[in-house]
């Protein structure tokens, strides 16, 4: 199906991108922080995958029971071959929402993802998506939703209809002589780019009441065009207010949990004294949410909400946040004690900070309560590890962890998924994320990383080994991509030579793979 068929431009390929918030052990922190319980997930959907790697680093790095769909033929296909090779036994579905919701053989779900997607359907598939989470979420269970809001969205709402106009023009007359190809599609994208950079540059009354408007729009020239495409040029493209989005999930019977962003549940970080104030003023919800919206010029919404949520007492709360594990995912000396807020960059305290990533510096799995243990000594309290710690997941240095037994059982079908992304990468640099089964969750990986990797896979145990064993893929890769493309730069691209891979190899030696081996990737 083509454009005009569905309203989505999927002559270009989705990215290759992971979310980590899809992950389920990633809602309970702030479900707790809330006070609210946290299901435990042993069935959980995804809807609209794209190319599956979050679905499939889900499903292999956990004993959850995955399913999804996505319409598009080939992300669908790629998915469920990620499937395959792991053995993780997901259910995944190259159906449109309107055959996958109707499917009579689906399990009610403890979880159900959607990613940008609430966003970029019309109203009738909202409406069909809506009576879905209301019919298979459980009493209990948990949505994540992540879309396009305004304020933020607000100035680009007639910057993003002129592209369109233009793209919808050009590819009209286009259309008349044939079938259009990728190539065609992302030339298309690329002048209603530059048609609306010459609308800018003629300084338009809009660009003078918008002054930093302009700069956003000549950002757009140094995006790719597969992100373009599906960010700006699908027919339905609907970045709403948090009121908007949650007037179909409220109907459903489901109650705002928080947002998914740890970094959002600390307000320091986001809201001046007075925003803060305010909002403390505002007991409903919806309203509270919304000018939340409009204090940090919000464009992007990542939310929790429940089904008829359970809330906790303050010893059940307490108990479960002590039981709660965590892990640190850098080297100790590589964690930066700095963190960007909507007020801008802040500076972590050491005091607090330095004791308990101290006491994470051995890379196992630690439960809050031995956070606690380990630094009662320098008077840190349970609720000053609590917003540490959530901090430090939202930085990235940190990681939630499962139980051991769930870290052992996922372990199989996570070396299954990361050996074949890794033989992937001989080829190819497509997906750049591998799974933790102790985390259950993505980990950013090069392509040189995974050659590293798929060396030692291969018995070659000496970082020299594993740079002469990436240098080889990477001329084999080059080769085959000079021979398939028509592009000069493709063709010519410069690899790193031998030494320069051998000094990576070393340092991955060094620095990453002890990390790795913690995180059960190597």
């Amino acid at each position: 199906m083509g454009e005009w068929d569905t309203g989505y431009v999927d002559e270009i390929a989705y990215t290759f991108g992971y979310c980590d918030e899809l992950n389920p052990l990633r809602l309970t922190l702030p479900l707790l922080h809330a006070g609210l319980a946290p299901p435990i997930v042993d069935a959980a959907c995804e809807l609209g995958f794209g190319h599956g790697v979050s679905v499939n680093i889900h499903a292999a790095g956990s004993t959850t029971q995955w399913y999804g769909t996505d319409f598009h033929a080939p992300h669908a296909n790629f998915a469920q071959q990620l499937a395959d090779s792991a053995g993780s036994q997901a259910q995944l579905f190259g159906e449109r929402f309107s055959e996958f919701c109707a499917r009579d053989d689906l399990p009610d779900f403890d979880f159900i993802g959607m990613h940008g997607i609430w966003s970029w359907v019309s109203d009738e598939n909202r409406a069909l998506l809506a009576d879905f989470i209301q019919r298979k979420l459980k009493t209990g269970g948990v949505l994540y939703l992540s879309y396009n809001t305004q304020p933020g969205w607000t100035a680009m709402l007639p910057v993003r209809e002129l592209m369109h106009q233009h793209f919808q023009l050009a590819t009209l007359n286009e259309s008349q002589s044939g079938v259009l190809g990728e190539e065609r599609m992302q030339a298309r994208i690329k002048s209603a780019v530059g048609f609306a950079q010459a609308v800018f540059a003629a300084q338009p009354g809009y660009a003078v009441v918008n002054p930093l408007l302009a700069e956003r729009v000549e950002a757009l020239s140094g995006e790719s065009a597969t992100y373009l495409a599906h960010e700006y040029f699908n027919r339905d493209w609907h970045p709403m207010s948090y009121l908007q989005a949650a007037s179909s999930l409220i109907a459903a019977g489901l109650t705002y949990g928080g947002s998914a962003d740890y970094r959002d549940h600390v307000d320091a970080l986001n809201l001046t004294a007075a925003q803060r104030t305010l909002l403390a003023e505002i007991a409903d919800t919806g309203l509270r949410e919304t000018t939340r919206d409009f204090c940090v010029n919000r464009s992007l919404r990542r939310d929790y909400w429940v089904k008829n949520p359970r809330t906790l007492g303050d010893g059940e709360r307490e108990a479960a946040l002590r039981a709660h594990r965590v892990i640190l995912a850098l080297p100790r000396a590589a964690v930066v004690l700095k963190v960007r807020g909507a007020l801008g960059e802040t500076a972590l305290p050491e005091a607090l900070y330095g004791p308990i990533l101290d006491a994470l510096s051995n890379h196992l799995p630690a439960a809050l309560s031995e956070i606690e243990n380990r630094v009662r000594a320098h008077g840190i309290d349970l609720a000053q590890i609590v917003e540490a710690v959530m901090l430090l997941i939202g930085m990235g240095a940190l990681l939630n962890a499962q139980e051991d037994a769930q870290v052992a059982a996922a372990q199989p079908s996570a070396a299954k998924l990361n050996a074949a992304i890794c033989e992937g990468a001989r080829h190819r640099d497509e997906v750049q994320f591998l799974v933790s089964p102790v985390s259950g969750s993505g980990i950013f990986m090069p392509r040189i990383a995974q050659l590293f990797l798929l060396a030692r896979l291969q018995n070659l145990q000496q970082p020299a080994q594993w740079a002469e064993f990436a240098a080889s893929a990477l001329g084999s890769g080059a080769e085959a991509a000079s021979a398939t493309t028509t592009t000069a730069a493709a063709s010519s691209a410069a690899e790193p030579s031998l030494a320069e891979l051998t000094a990576k190899a070393h340092r991955f030696a060094e620095v990453h793979l002890p990390i790795l081996q913690a995180l059960r990737i190597a």
